[in-house]
Formats: C-alpha cells, structure tokens, sequence
C-alpha cells in the first residue's frame, strides 16, 4: 500500500477572515477547531503515514497551549512556515517521513472533506503521480476592471475551480518545490505543472467549502451535517480574549 504524508497548511494571516480571536483554521466549528476538523478525515486512514501542520511561528506558543495536547495524542508533526505559502510548504517537506510515498496538501480552513473524495484523489495520484479535488465552474464568470466595470464575459467551458486536497509523488513534489524560483504560485499543482508532470482532475464537491470569512463558519456547519461525524475529542479555545487568533 502506497503511504501518503498530509500537510495541513495553517500559516496563513487569515486577513480577510476578520476576527480578534482567532485566525480561520484556529476558530471554533460546532465546538471544534477547524483544522482539527481537517485532520480526521486523514488521521484514521491506513494509507496516511503521517500528518503534518504548518503554522506561523509567531503563533506557536499560544497554539501548543490551546492544542499541544492534541497533537501530541493524535501524532501530529507541527512545522513552522515561512514569509509565503510556498515557504511553508517547503519547509513542511523537510519534515516528510523517509517511508512516506505520496505528499498531499490540504488547506486547514477546509473542514467539510468526505472520505470518498479522499480515496478518489489518492488513488489518482497513485496512478498518475499528481491529482488534485477540483469542481467544474458552472455560473456565468465575468472579468471586471478597477472601476467595477465589467470588461468581458469569460467562456467556463473547462474551467474548474481548485480544491484540496491535492496529492503528488513525494519526488516530483521535492523537485518542484526545489525549482520555484521567484515566480509565485497559487496553489502546489502550479509548480508541479512547472517542471512538466501533468496534474489530473478529480471531480470533488461544493460541500468542499474553504472558509474564507466568519460567514462562511455558518455555511461549513451545515456541509457537516452531510458528512461523517468526527471523532476526535474537543479541543478548548483559552485564548478567546486574546488577539493572537485575529
């Protein structure tokens, strides 16, 4: 059986998420913290080896506080990122297992994950080395300027919008990362692309909601409802009052 390592990437500044509590995948969902949401859907699986969480490292103390308790149960490795995103995930990369195959990346504000999406993904990059979840684009997408003036109407015929998890061969992961260069990417599948292994679409859902504002807490809460209960223990929240989630 191929073995998989799963980053959580939770690094981010969560600037458009707008709370003095919390960062996004730190904040509370039906009495859990989002991302913790996240690693159970990967934890129990018998193909995952291990699971990884970047965080920023101005956040690492309050986050062991609020959750050291659960990682340390659950196994969890925590990395600390870097200045972007593509930082992060290379540093999470040094931390990758030996034994481990396959590399996916999920984002951590992106909670509401079903378990056969995962085995549809994972089996995909088993066959073809790179896979990713992603949906068709099915509204009418209109490109507009500064002003808010609409520029032009742009055709959806095979466009599709990105999702997590995506997952790689370790080694064609390694490379890309190792020859990004300068040139930014908006997610891992980008890179890869870039040093020519061909990524494959897999059909995911719109349940695979990635939080973005608080609103979107409410929408996620009911996208549970339609997938496996979690079985991970709570996890507390001391720090409401503080800023450091903001």
């Amino acid at each position: 059986m191929a073995k998989f390592a799963v980053i959580l990437a939770a690094a981010g500044k969560s600037s458009r998420f707008q709370d003095k509590h919390y960062k996004k995948p730190f904040a509370p969902l039906k009495d859990r913290a989002v991302w913790l949401h996240c690693a159970d859907k990967f934890l129990n699986r018998d193909d995952v080896a291990q699971v990884l969480i970047v965080i920023a490292p101005e956040d690492r103390e309050r986050f062991v506080d609020a959750f050291g308790a659960n990682v340390a149960i659950l196994g969890i490795d925590v990395v600390e990122g870097g200045a972007e995103r593509s930082d992060s995930i290379a540093n999470a990369l040094e931390h990758v297992k030996d034994e481990v195959d396959y590399v996916a990346v999920h984002d951590a504000a992106r909670p509401c994950l079903a378990t056969e999406w995962i085995d549809r993904v994972f089996l995909k990059a088993a066959t073809t080395g790179a896979a990713m979840l992603a949906i068709p684009i099915t509204g009418t997408v209109k490109r507009v300027g500064d002003q808010g003036v609409i520029q032009e109407t742009v055709p959806r015929d095979n466009l599709w919008e990105a999702q997590t998890p995506q997952a790689f061969r370790k080694d064609i992961l390694i490379k890309a990362y190792a020859q990004r260069g300068d040139q930014p990417a908006t997610d891992d599948a980008e890179l890869v692309q870039r040093v020519g292994q061909p990524v494959t679409v897999v059909t995911g859902s719109p349940l695979n909601l990635k939080i973005t504002t608080k609103e979107d807490l409410r929408l996620a809460a009911n996208a549970l409802n339609a997938l496996p209960k979690p079985k991970l223990p709570g996890a507390s929240h001391p720090f409401a009052d503080d800023d450091l989630w903001r």
